[in-house]
């Protein structure tokens, strides 16, 4: 029996800036949301991809944020130079 290897990760393979709005999803992103990477670290409002739930992580460090998201809003957001995997 052959044994399948499984990927560490799914790398992504499109990004974008993101503009915060607190009245509309990311544009351009698949319908179940992308990942972020926040490029300087502070509190990051979301929608989550499948719920809609808004919900502030708090003091999110640098680096890639791998919850599925569809908003990020401009209130209560704190971090910058975020940018959208998917």
């Amino acid at each position: 029996m052959a044994i399948k290897a499984t990927p560490l990760f799914n790398p992504e393979d499109e990004a974008a800036a993101v503009v915060t709005n607190d009245a509309a999803d990311i544009p351009g992103i698949p319908s179940n949301g992308c990942k972020l990477y926040i490029g300087v670290s502070g509190d990051v409002k979301v929608d989550m991809a499948t719920s809609g739930t808004a919900i502030v992580f708090k003091a999110v460090p640098v680096g890639p944020f791998r919850y599925m998201v569809r908003r990020v809003y401009a209130t209560l957001t704190t971090a910058t130079n975020i940018v959208a995997t998917w």
